[in-house]
C-alpha cells in the first residue's frame, strides 16, 4: 500500500509529464497506425490523463470532506477508483518493461 507521500510524489510526477505536452511518447504521437486510429503515444497520454483526473477527483473529495461538504462514502469511492487506476497503470508499466526486456534478450 502506498503512503500519502509516495502518492503525492506520483501525482506530481504524472502532472509534470502531462503538462510537458508530449513528454511521454512525444515522437510516437506524430504517426498514427496504419488503420487510421490513434497512435500509441496518444493512447498512453489519454490513459495517464485519466489516472491523473482520478487522483485529482480523489483529492477534491478528501478536501471537501475535511471541510464538511462531502460524504465519507463519496471519498472512499473516489480513493478506491484512484487506487484501481494507479494499480492498472503500474501493471501496464511492468508488462511494458517485461516486454522490452524480452525483446532485448532476442538473438540478432
Amino acid at each position: 500500500m502506498a503512503t500519502p507521500s509516495v502518492a503525492a510524489n506520483a501525482y506530481s510526477a504524472l502532472s509534470r509529464i502531462m503538462d510537458a505536452g508530449g513528454g511521454v511518447g512525444g515522437g510516437l504521437n506524430k504517426a498514427a497506425d496504419a488503420g487510421g486510429g490513434q497512435s500509441f503515444g496518444a493512447v498512453l497520454k489519454d490513459a495517464l490523463g485519466s489516472v491523473l483526473d482520478s487522483g485529482r477527483k480523489s483529492d477534491a473529495q478528501t478536501i471537501a470532506m475535511a471541510n464538511g461538504k462531502a460524504n465519507v462514502m463519496d471519498v472512499v469511492t473516489a480513493v478506491a477508483e484512484t487506487d484501481v487506476a494507479v494499480s492498472t497503470l503500474v501493471s501496464v508499466r511492468d508488462r511494458v518493461i517485461q516486454s522490452y526486456e524480452d525483446i532485448m534478450k532476442m538473438p540478432i
